[in-house]
């Protein structure tokens, strides 16, 4: 895919005030600890995540969207006017039915014209909605898009820790397919995308590839939702954290060189890179695999922890604010999600 008439105009985000350390996880999970002789710090040792964020209970997916979408909408210098179509992309709803969009549209005052809905694709969400938007610019159907989202991850982390300490016949196994789900944080994010004739500053968006692997879809889940049948009852996650590594690291480097062909790329030609933060050994093997420079990667895992669909754009924003990005560079998205499925964007700023 190429595109000759997007730019990404404005990225907002929000941030959980309540931070929570790996250590006071492990803590939670004493008894299974000393259970099997394990160490404090383990966690953080294997993820190198020391810490991630955690809403406030009364706060919903829409309610934290809605305020990364009135930052993004505020620094883009758009009218809500003239936003065509609002897409929230994350894993986090606040129901199954109506979408999420719905609310967040209600909530931001944006005109009864645009089109809104819902995107899910695991940690792919966000990025694939970047994409939709993308299209609909490219093809003339809209002027101005914005796609948001939020992951509230306290929920099926509270009832992962409450699961293992009930099991009787917990072992090793079954926390370690647990031990992924701990990694979870929470943060809302939002990107407002532009016809190139609305854009003031012209960060375009020059496009990307997108490959599956869907062979693996086994290897990260959330079961099946229960929610329909009993609403006290959240769905279980397990993840086989190797396997998730391991084919991940087989699928990456092609969807790279696929990407360079298509943007007539080098590596050595991007300044920065951004990725879907899972942990930072997934980072450093990701650079390795990709023969990448790793000092052009920007790093908020150690403190935000894997956060989902919005991990990589969340990542992009805070890299903005503190100025790493300068007029010219080439920047590349690097995302991949549970399924398999990669997808990586390249954008001129």
């Amino acid at each position: 895919m190429q595109y000759k008439k997007v730019c990404v105009e404005a990225f907002g985000y929000e941030l959980p005030d309540n931070i929570v350390t790996s250590v006071s996880l492990e803590e939670r999970l004493a008894p299974i600890y000393n259970k099997f002789n394990l160490s404090y710090g383990r966690l953080e040792m294997i993820t190198g995540i020391r810490e991630r964020r955690f809403w406030n209970d009364a706060m919903t997916p829409s309610q934290a969207s809605v305020k990364a979408a009135e930052k993004a909408i505020s620094r883009s210098g758009v009218s809500k006017e003239d936003i065509g179509c609002l897409l929230h992309t994350s894993v986090s709803r606040d129901f199954l039915e109506p979408a999420t969009a719905t609310v967040v549209h209600d909530s931001l005052g944006l005109p009864p014209t645009a089109t809104i809905f819902d995107i899910s694709n695991a940690c792919l969400g966000f990025i694939n909605g970047m994409v939709t938007l993308a299209n609909m610019i490219e093809l003339g159907q809209i002027k101005a898009g914005i796609v948001v989202g939020c992951e509230s991850s306290k929920p099926i982390v509270e009832a992962t820790i409450s699961r293992l300490l009930k099991d009787p016949d917990i072992t090793r196994d079954k926390l370690k397919l647990a031990f992924a789900t701990l990694t979870l944080g929470s943060g809302a994010v939002a990107a407002v995308l532009t016809h190139s004739s609305l854009s003031q500053d012209g960060h375009r968006l020059l496009g990307g590839v997108t490959r599956a692997a869907s062979q693996h879809n086994s290897l990260c889940r959330i079961e099946a939702d229960a929610s329909f049948l009993d609403l006290a009852e959240l769905p279980n996650m397990h993840t086989d954290y190797e396997g998730v590594l391991k084919n991940g690291l087989r699928l990456a480097p092609d969807t790279w060189e696929d990407t360079k062909r298509e943007l007539g790329w080098n590596s050595s030609d991007v300044s920065r890179f951004f990725t879907h933060q899972v942990s930072a050994v997934h980072s450093k093997l990701l650079f390795q695999a990709l023969g990448l420079d790793d000092t052009k990667d920007f790093s908020t895992v150690e403190y935000l922890g894997n956060i989902g669909s919005v991990s990589l754009p969340v990542t992009m924003a805070i890299g903005i604010d503190q100025g790493c990005l300068k007029p010219g560079d080439k920047v590349a998205m690097l995302g991949i999600g549970s399924g398999l499925v990669c997808l990586m964007l390249g954008l001129e700023w």
